[in-house]
């Protein structure tokens, strides 16, 4: 039988050691589908890779967690351990920013500590950095690529042989050191690498205006959630003075009954006005708090703090414009940020087609090396350097070096080019009807918003009517049935009105500020949002 060449054998071992590594590494997973999976962690708590833990360690854990929740409705859950380790490292909440207790913040204010702790205005930042930084990038491809290397080498020879005239041996050995630095310089590509700096720069103008767009949708969520919570305020306020008329006619009604004028009902009718009264306040109440923490959100800073905020200033709404909608819309259209993207993006693509076309054209480059060698070796070829494939040619000698100035034409590549060629055309008409559509969605949007604003002043406009209309109501009924001409029911009614006629017109102000955000979001002209009373 052969015997196995020894080399070859530990070849065959450590490809098998290697093939079972890999599958080994399947205990890393759950171990089954309907099992809970308990992970390893680290002295500090923190979960590591690696197999599962041990399964004495999962039973304790499972029967804690059975032990705890024995009554829950999730019991069974709780008890096969579905609750993942805490991290403690991870339970610090980061802090509040530095705020003034005493201080109210109004609007603009509350805009700049959004822009400034917002996580979605600091990752678009970097994102346009980024960007900025491809476009350097691509810049650097005018310059030429300069390396060095430094290689060691040791050869070893023995030989034997065996003639009639006996055995004999031999054995050599050589070693050397070489230093080789190469360059490599493209000198004309026919427009390739500028259209690639176009892209790139185009593309670092999407990213911009990405950021500013990131700033405009900041600025127009917090005021919106500033005005939501100003209308729910006032719904407060609303409800407060809705429940101190229900307990004025309810003392009313019990005065009426202890004369002998009034009867149970109606006394029960103002009871149970003044219960619904207070049950409205609580949930005024419970809305103010919800707008509260939604105005803390689009600000993005943490919901654990509690920055005052200021009344917001009586604002003088517009009267309905006259302007035409194609003026307002040709005076928008143009500076709004996806407009202007999807120009820019129209940019980048007919750029990468001037690049994709440049690969069909000869290259002109320039190429060197240098190198020094030491010792008693030789070489003919230095091996790759990164992207370059410089040639020494070292023999017997302690220098070397070569410059050589060539053409590239390229021939034949399987048609990648012109498939490459064919993606940037698709691309490139995709992004000019992405430019139309961008240009019709701007348009549906700001005629949209126009009527939204004209609606809502008109809206605001007729609730100042009814409310005024629903005071005098329910001032007369209210007198009426204190003297004794009127019915209870009328007073109710007539307060009831009157609390309706409130919420209206407050919430109709907060649509119409909301209006006024929306139609300057979708100009693309935030400043115009307004926030003081000069607005």
């Amino acid at each position: 039988m052969r015997r196995l060449n020894p080399p070859f054998a530990l070849a065959i071992l450590a490809a098998a050691g290697l093939a079972g590594c890999a599958t080994s590494s399947l205990d890393m997973a759950p171990d089954s589908p309907d099992r809970p999976w308990q992970p390893q962690t680290d002295a500090a708590g923190a979960i590591v890779p690696g197999p599962a833990a041990s399964a004495a360690s999962a039973n304790s854990a499972n029967s804690a967690n059975s032990a705890n929740s024995a009554n829950s409705a999730n019991s069974a859950a709780s008890a096969r351990g579905y609750q993942l380790p805490a991290n403690p490292s991870l339970a610090a909440v980061p802090p509040p920013p530095a705020l003034e207790q005493s201080h109210a913040y109004d609007l603009p204010e509350l805009i700049d500590m959004a822009e400034s702790a917002n996580p979605l205005t600091r990752i678009a930042w970097n994102d346009a950095r980024n960007v900025a930084l491809a476009a350097g990038i691509a810049k650097s491809a005018y310059l030429p690529q300069l390396s060095l290397a430094a290689m060691g080498q040791y050869a070893g020879l023995h030989g034997s042989s065996t003639s009639v005239f006996g055995d004999s041996s031999a054995s050599a050995t050589g070693h050397g050191t070489t230093s080789v630095v190469a360059l490599q310089w493209l000198l004309f590509d026919f427009g390739g690498r500028a259209a690639r700096v176009e892209a790139a720069s185009q593309a670092s103008v999407m990213a911009n205006i990405a950021f500013t767009a990131v700033h405009q949708q900041v600025i127009f969520d917090v005021s919106v959630a500033f005005y939501a919570y100003q209308a729910a305020r006032a719904r407060i306020a609303t409800t407060q003075q809705g429940l101190d008329n229900a307990n004025t006619i309810l003392a009313a009604a019990q005065s009426r009954y202890k004369h002998g004028i009034g009867t149970v009902i109606e006394v029960a009718q103002a009871n149970q006005n003044r219960a619904q009264a207070r049950l409205a306040l609580v949930q005024a109440q419970g809305a103010e708090s919800n707008s509260y923490l939604t105005l803390i959100s689009a600000m993005g800073i943490s919901p654990l703090s509690k920055p005052r905020i200021a009344e917001m200033p009586a604002h003088t709404l517009p009267a309905p414009t006259s302007d035409s909608i194609d003026r307002i819309v040709s005076s928008a259209i143009a500076r709004r940020p996806d407009v202007l993207s999807a120009y820019a993006a129209e940019r980048v693509n007919l750029a990468k087609v001037k690049a994709a076309e440049s690969d069909f054209m000869p290259k002109v480059f320039v190429s060197a090396t240098g190198a020094y060698n030491t010792g008693s070796s030789s070489i003919s070829a230095v091996p790759a350097i990164g992207q370059q494939l410089p040639t020494v040619n070292l023999s017997g000698g302690r220098y070397g070096g070569s410059v050589i100035v060539g053409v590239t034409i390229p021939l034949y590549d399987g048609g990648l080019r012109s498939a490459v060629l064919a993606q940037a055309r698709n691309d490139a008409d995709s992004a000019s009807t992405r430019l139309t559509r961008s240009r019709e969605e701007a348009v549906r949007q700001i005629v949209t918003a126009q009527n939204a604003l004209q609606t809502s002043l008109a809206a605001q406009a007729a609730a100042k009517e009814l409310l005024a209309a629903a005071q005098t109501t329910y001032d007369a009924a209210f007198d009426a049935y204190r003297q004794g001409v009127g019915s209870v029911t009328d007073a109710l009614l007539a307060q009831n009105q009157l609390l309706a006629a409130k919420n209206a017109d407050a919430d109709s102000y907060s649509s119409a500020l909301s209006a006024a955000a929306a139609l300057a979001l979708a100009t693309g002209s935030v400043e115009s949002i307004p926030m003081r009373e000069n607005w």
